[in-house]
């Protein structure tokens, strides 16, 4: 079992910022992929960013160069740095990870919500 604190999220205006942290513990040796989806009202939940335990990294296009994920794998905790915050950002966010050889876990959920 993993289980996962998430902290970061709030209010602010448009085209400020904001730093989620999400820390895994328990059962952390066989993580993998650590990342952070999100979900808006109405719509379905997505995917943001992931890193790997390598490094690589993955970005939806709609936060490419505003978004950057990175791991602190000594600490199992991922962080997204968000800047340039748009109202469409606006969502929970939740933490995710992928456990080898497959199991997932998420995050309760933190809200971020850009105002205009």
């Amino acid at each position: 079992q993993v289980q996962l604190v998430e902290s970061g999220g709030g209010l602010v205006q448009a085209g400020g910022s904001l730093r989620l942290s999400c820390a895994a513990s328990g059962s952390t040796f066989s993580i993998h992929y650590m990342g952070w989806y999100r979900q808006a009202p109405g719509k379905q939940r997505e995917l943001v960013a992931r890193i790997s335990s390598g490094g690589a990294t993955e970005y939806a296009d709609s936060v490419k160069g505003r978004f950057t994920i990175s791991r602190d794998n000594a600490k199992n905790t991922v962080y997204l740095q968000m800047n340039n915050l748009k109202p469409e950002d606006t969502a929970v966010y939740y933490c995710n990870v992928l456990v080898l050889p497959g199991n997932v876990y998420w995050g309760q959920g933190t809200q971020v919500t850009v105002s205009s």
